[in-house]
């Protein structure tokens, strides 16, 4: 039997379109600039995204860290989210590699960051006891409180009060289309307010690796610079590029059935005694949920059983919490099966 694998929408694997242009793609030297289909690929999510250049680097940890560390110098500061994901789950890199350090603030159950939290961290910069502020950070979609999308409007008034201290605004856009989708909207709407935005390819947008740095074009040639540095100068990469270029264009549009599943797994799941979750959090591609306590194990031991005895996998994010994620391998007909794998198990144990 088929896994099931709802651990995240990082699982995917290409479609057989993307092997397809994978094999064929035109390739050059990407370090000396002559690789054709990267040029493309970057033309393309610049224009997307609204921004004047792109830069394909080989992940989303990769492109926020060059993000940092050509926006700050040595002993400045960034301000963003206690959760978000560049302050939790990339291993403190702008701090190792360059010496940037981190102001994080509370993220609010809308994905947001109070507008005064942001304000009451910034700097004094005429006080020589402090580092000096220089970027703030947003995530969008929220990927650790559900992947909540964040809208242009409250990233608009973000732009605001960064321009009225002088500070550079970036944008972790791991999922950012995903939130373009369940917004309604461009997404070069949601980027608009911001300098410099990182996106994936490699997510619920089925690449094998690969993400996109946006920004204006003489901030980019910076970021290749320091993109040489980390070891991240590769060659023939046009293969990875090609199936980037069917992420982008085909691969954005079919979102809302991964929104659509998502909430259909919700649904079931908000129906099995047992069960603990907000429909309202579930949004996007996202369904976070929890046992209750009168469910005689936690969550390794129904992640076992899940994974034993039907083959489906699960996030384990707490003793009793899990994420599910929605991708493209993840039909209609497959979410009917968790669902009723889940309440059988619970059923079986006395939940």
């Amino acid at each position: 039997m088929d896994s099931i694998d709802l651990r995240s929408d990082t699982v995917t694997w290409p479609t057989p379109e993307m092997r397809e242009a994978m094999a064929k793609a035109e390739v050059g030297d990407d370090v000396w600039g002559d690789d054709p289909t990267v040029k493309r690929l970057e033309a393309l999510a610049a224009g997307r995204m609204g921004k004047e250049a792109a830069l394909f680097v080989a992940s989303g940890t990769m492109g926020n860290l060059i993000a940092l560390l050509t926006h700050c110098q040595r002993g400045e500061e960034v301000i963003m989210g206690k959760v978000a994901h560049t302050f939790k789950y990339e291993v403190g890199g702008a701090s190792a590699l360059g010496g940037v350090s981190f102001y994080t603030v509370p993220v609010q159950p809308d994905g947001t960051l109070d507008l005064h939290d942001i304000e009451h961290a910034i700097r004094d910069p005429s006080d020589i006891h402090y580092p000096i502020t220089r970027l703030v950070c947003l995530e969008n979609t929220q990927g650790s409180l559900g992947g909540i999308p964040i809208t242009a409007g409250y990233t608009q008034s973000v732009r605001e009060l960064c321009d009225r201290y002088g500070l550079s605004l970036h944008l972790d856009g791991a999922r950012i289309w995903n939130a373009a989708t369940a917004l309604g909207c461009d997404v070069s709407e949601l980027t608009a307010p911001v300098d410099t935005v990182s996106f994936c390819l490699s997510k619920g947008l089925c690449a094998p690796v690969g993400s996109l740095l946006c920004g204006p074009q003489a901030f980019i040639e910076r970021a290749r610079r320091v993109r040489k540095m980390l070891g991240g100068g590769m060659r023939q990469v046009g293969i990875l590029a090609a199936a980037g270029i069917i992420a982008i264009e085909k691969m954005t549009g079919r979102l809302a059935e991964d929104h659509a599943n998502a909430r259909r797994l919700a649904e079931g799941l908000s129906r099995i005694d047992g069960i603990r979750l907000d429909l309202d959090q579930v949004q996007t591609n996202m369904v976070f949920f929890s046992l209750a306590e009168s469910v005689p194990f936690d969550a390794r031991a129904l992640y076992e059983t899940l994974e034993r005895n039907y083959n489906i996998k699960l996030d384990v994010t707490g003793a009793r919490d899990f994420r599910a994620v929605t991708h493209y391998w993840i039909t209609e007909e497959r979410v009917d099966t968790v669902v009723r794998a889940i309440r059988e198990t619970l059923e079986a144990a006395g939940a």
